[in-house]
């Protein structure tokens, strides 16, 4: 314990030095905005900005882009919150009731939560991997796909919730995703499927991105148009110091929410190719399946924004668990992340802890700088963010659909998709007209390819024999808990009906 406590305040003063901490406060900012446009994302930001990171030492240069990471998490609930559109797949869930609060006047308290709660998350997470790096590793080695599978299950059951009580119609939304997230190439035989009308654009599927863009962007700006006239202003927000501290009471009113969400979200990153957004999402479906006051998710519930933030942001720094001890990446970002250290000279695994003792622990030391600079960055430039909402919607309208269009063509650098989108948009306005969920929808496109890959994977390990699930006990354990929760929303709503039953006789 002393030699980890002594190699990490080594890392810390590492991290001081004015490079290293000039490199922590650009990547956060950097990463801040890259995060907020609607089309760019960790990911990108990482790519785009590898390059640069050659001009400095290695460990100036992965303290820079892990800052970066960190920094793009929280963009994304900005776009999220202040415009409706997910900055990325990881802050998809922090649409559903950060927006509902800025639409009523409490953006401010939404930015607030997704800050700290990004700052609970992100110091949780770090304390785990400073003292549970090397255990986890290999608790996380033992997930093969059978594991895999069942904990997007576990996924999948958390969505039963987000649909509200009308079951059905929320199984029917997963359906749809599925059915989207099939469209392409089959993963095993190659063969094309679900080609639309013979289109040859269909053969690379729909990419997420503009599923998400559309029904979050187009299909909420046309909604909204169609409920505020075109004309009448969002709910203007007084933000100063009063209302500041204010927000930073309720903090209270999430604490445990946000806690619950950086354990899972941790212990989900650590796991190879998982990432941030099957946590966020679990993280949003678990809070409200749990909560007291469920129904309240997805109107404008401060919980339900700070549970995903807290996930992902724990989940980003879980996810480099696996590529520094493993040299295995936990997420696309990380992928990236190793790729740079492998031009750097550095070979990430078992042995890089004993060979690069300085690098390891100087980006340990940086997380925690990193976390307390985001959260002050991001407390700081809320007044900044909230000025987006003091437009009339008649305005803000066409920017929100330039930065769709702009957004899906820039990433996939197609006419096609962005038609698509458009078209997309308009099904998530119908569907939202026909009172049908569309979150399980775009949470089942995200996740229906790594549920197909785990689960044929499985089936033709084990010769098809649908048992192999069962036969593991970790994998057994997660099923187990997922058909708890399919049934927990079944089983409260019949106790709820016969309750009113008894009321009335």
């Amino acid at each position: 314990m002393d030699s980890i406590i002594t190699l990490l305040g080594a890392g810390l003063l590492q991290s001081f030095e004015p490079l290293n901490l000039a490199m922590i406060f650009l990547g956060c900012l950097a990463g801040l905005f890259i995060g907020a446009m609607p089309g760019l994302g960790s990911v990108n930001g990482v790519a785009i900005l590898l390059p640069v990171t050659f001009l400095v030492p290695p460990t100036s240069a992965i303290i820079f882009l892990a800052a970066l990471y960190y920094g793009a998490m929280y963009g994304g609930a900005v776009s999220s919150i202040t415009l409706g559109i997910p900055g990325a797949s990881t802050a998809v869930a922090t649409v559903f009731d950060g927006r509902p609060m800025a639409q009523k006047g409490k953006a401010d308290q939404a930015l607030m939560a997704a800050a700290i709660a990004s700052f609970i998350g992100g110091t949780i997470s770090v304390i785990l991997f400073t003292g549970f790096a090397p255990p986890l590793a290999a608790f996380a080695l033992k997930f093969g796909p059978q594991e895999e599978f069942a904990l997007m299950l576990l996924a999948f059951a958390t969505f039963i919730g987000l649909g509200g009580d009308d079951i059905p119609k929320t199984i029917f939304s997963i359906l749809i995703g599925l059915v989207m997230a099939t469209v392409g190439f089959d993963i095993i035989s190659g063969k094309p499927r679900l080609i639309f009308f013979d289109m040859v654009d269909f053969q690379r599927g729909i990419e997420f991105l503009v599923l998400a863009i559309g029904i979050y962007g187009i299909g909420e700006m046309i909604w909204t148009l169609e409920h505020t006239k075109g004309g009448i202003q969002m709910h203007k927000v007084e933000i100063g110091f009063k209302r500041i501290v204010d927000n930073l009471r309720q903090v209270k009113q999430y604490f445990g929410t946000a806690t619950m969400g950086s354990f899972i979200g941790f212990f989900v990153g650590t796991l190879p190719a998982a990432g941030a957004t099957p946590a966020a999402l679990m993280s949003y479906g678990l809070a409200k399946t749990f909560s007291k006051d469920g129904d309240s998710f997805g109107k404008g519930n401060v919980a339900g924004v700070a549970a995903p933030e807290a996930a992902n942001n724990a989940a980003s720094t879980g996810s480099m668990l696996p590529m520094l001890t493993l040299g295995i990446p936990g997420s696309p970002t990380t992928a990236i992340l190793l790729g740079g250290m492998i031009i750097w000279g550095l070979r990430p695994g078992p042995l890089l802890f004993a060979e690069s003792p300085d690098f390891v622990w100087g980006l340990i030391g940086s997380m925690y700088v990193a976390n307390f600079v985001t959260v002050v960055l991001n407390i700081a430039l809320i007044p900044v963010f909230i000025r987006v909402l003091a437009m009339p919607f008649s305005v803000l309208a066409p920017i929100i659909f330039i930065l769709c269009t702009v957004g899906v063509y820039a990433t996939t650098d197609r006419m096609f998709d962005t038609w698509l989108m458009l078209f997309l948009g308009c099904m998530g306005y119908l569907m939202r007209k026909l009172n049908y969920p569309v979150a399980p929808a775009v949470l089942a496109i995200v996740l229906g390819p790594l549920t197909e890959q785990s689960l044929r994977q499985s089936l033709i390990g084990s010769q098809g024999d649908p048992m192999t699930f069962l036969e593991r006990p970790i994998s057994l354990t997660v099923i187990l808990l997922a058909v708890a929760l399919i049934c927990y929303p079944i089983v409260n709503s019949f106790l709820k009906r016969r309750k009113t039953v008894k009321i009335a006789e």
